[in-house]
């Protein structure tokens, strides 16, 4: 793979609205190596980039259809077809309470953004790849596969059909699946359909809604196990040092086991660090902890701030 890989975190989200193509071609002219897509499902089936399993954060769902939310308040995007997800707008993240969660970012009113689906991620990354002669990869994220599982389907066969639709199944670097479910993963690498590099993202502590063991992935032995369906992680910055400023048990096990380190996410408007500033996190993860690549809302910035740096990108 690319060292070091400059992803960008939802296409170039720091400056339009997330998962939109809009932000996908933004991301690929400010120089990304690897745009990311987060998936989830439509009641129909078919692989939505969005990173929510949930509508209601990031799109005019609750005012397109205001009676279609569950018992709990939400709007499920596997409760509605692909026609009726491709009606809504797509708008800047907000909080539960309706506030922006990033203020200063897009405010156009101009512009319609729409949610959309996997393959016209891909098609459009295809495209532009074609029309610039780069070679800019996709960083795909099976989402809450438990959860589809509940709601009896099947995340897993519906993104291996999409990437065998465009070839993207073989041994190439330049696709890229990553989730948070290990289980996902070790169906990746027994069934050997998909080829390329899988990535066990990691939280930083466990989660009962899910099924890693994300503590034990913060130890050797735990990465052991990691290493033997996965060819890197992808852990919170916060992961990667102790309280003494060290590399993370984490990141000397990761190394030692030649996983490569991925982490997310450096914002240029939000401290993913408490104390420590964008240009600062750059020298900390690429100069100090040597990372791989990084989740980047700011992919042109990554690129200038490692060029700052002497990083060869």
């Amino acid at each position: 793979m690319i060292r070091p890989a400059i992803i960008a975190h939802r296409g170039a989200c720091g400056y339009l609205p997330e998962h939109t193509l809009q932000a996908v071609e933004l991301a690929h002219q400010l120089g990304a190596d690897y745009i990311e897509q987060d998936v989830v499902l439509s009641s129909d089936g078919i692989p939505l980039v969005l990173h929510d399993v949930t509508l209601e954060l990031t799109t005019d769902v609750a005012t397109i259809y205001p009676n279609r939310h569950r018992n709990d308040g939400l709007f499920y995007a596997i409760d509605f077809t692909l026609e009726e997800i491709k009606l809504l707008s797509v708008h800047e993240r907000t909080d539960r309470n309706g506030n922006r969660v990033f203020p200063g970012r897009y405010a156009g009113t101009n512009m319609r953004f729409q949610v959309p689906t996997l393959a016209e991620e891909i098609a459009l990354v295809d495209q532009l790849n074609q029309k610039t002669g780069n070679d800019t990869g996709v960083y795909i994220e099976l989402k809450r596969p438990e959860f589809h599982e509940a709601e009896g389907t099947d995340i897993y066969s519906a993104v291996v059909g999409v990437l065998s639709d465009f070839d993207r199944l073989g041994n190439d670097p330049r696709t890229v699946i990553q989730c948070f479910d290990p289980i996902t993963l070790m169906r990746f690498k027994s069934d050997g359909i998909f080829r390329g590099p899988r990535v066990q993202l990691v939280l930083t502590e466990n989660d009962p809604a899910m099924r890693g063991d994300f503590e034990s992935m913060h130890t050797l032995s735990g990465l052991e196990q990691v290493a033997t369906y996965a060819h890197g992680i992808g852990p919170d910055v916060a992961s990667l040092q102790t309280t003494q400023s060290e590399p993370s048990e984490m990141v000397r096990a990761a190394k030692k086991l030649g996983l490569f380190l991925h982490p997310y996410t450096l914002r240029a408007d939000s401290e993913s660090l408490p104390g420590v500033n964008f240009a600062a996190l750059h020298k900390k993860l690429f100069i100090d902890l040597e990372v791989d690549g990084a989740f980047t809302d700011f992919a042109d910035k990554t690129r200038q701030l490692l060029t700052q740096l002497g990083v060869k990108t």
